[in-house]
């Protein structure tokens, strides 16, 4: 099992990937869409996997804290919490963040995160509570989830917009970045790789 990778940030993927070239041999890793933004393409970086092993699938989970893997692998052990719905959830809320909420069985820090009802919250309040300890962890004030991002008008600038903003960044700074592009004949991968060399 891969448990750790060092490497270069090459290209972002539109479903919340990276690609790490560790020496040559490029590692498709799924990150929480919040860190997405800071992980700037060119820069070295080490990222504390889990690997998650499927019949049909092999896929990695990447954190630039072992705390963060820890709160993942907990998450996991939660009924109905799958690698997507634990990765959201990390999205939204930092492992500090996330081992508060659980201890003071805060139920609004999870308000807005997509696909994370009112049943799943309880799940993951019941479940994990008294287990998920984060080193360092202090009582702080409720955390509130990233709220989900404002409609946005159709097209593919748009699209790119939104998936800027999915990945952390502020909507002006990602409407600055996609207003210089020029959209025709160009796919959406293309479109948000230009906008990002902008950001």
């Amino acid at each position: 099992m891969i448990g750790r990778l060092t490497g270069t940030v090459g290209d972002h993927g539109v479903d919340g990937s990276v690609i790490l070239d560790v020496k040559g041999v490029g590692y498709e890793v799924h990150v929480p869409i919040g860190a997405l933004g800071r992980l700037a393409e060119g820069a070295e970086i080490t990222l504390h996997v889990h690997t998650h092993v499927r019949e049909d699938a092999l896929q990695l989970f990447g954190f630039d804290s072992v705390e963060g893997k820890q709160a993942f692998r907990a998450l996991l052990g939660v009924s109905n919490v799958g690698p997507r719905l634990a990765l959201a959830i990390l999205g939204a809320l930092d492992p500090h963040a996330l081992a508060q909420a659980i201890a003071s069985q805060d139920r609004v820090a999870f308000k807005g995160i997509p696909g994370v009802g009112k049943k799943t919250v309880e799940r993951i309040l019941l479940d994990l509570h008294g287990k998920l300890v984060i080193h360092g962890s202090v009582p702080v004030a409720k955390p509130i989830a990233r709220p989900a991002p404002a409609s946005l008008p159709t097209g593919p600038a748009a699209e790119v917009v939104m998936l800027l903003v999915n990945m952390g960044y502020k909507r002006p700074e990602a409407e600055r970045a996609v207003e210089p592009l020029e959209l025709e004949g160009k796919t959406l991968q293309e479109l948000l790789r230009e906008a990002l060399a902008n950001l």
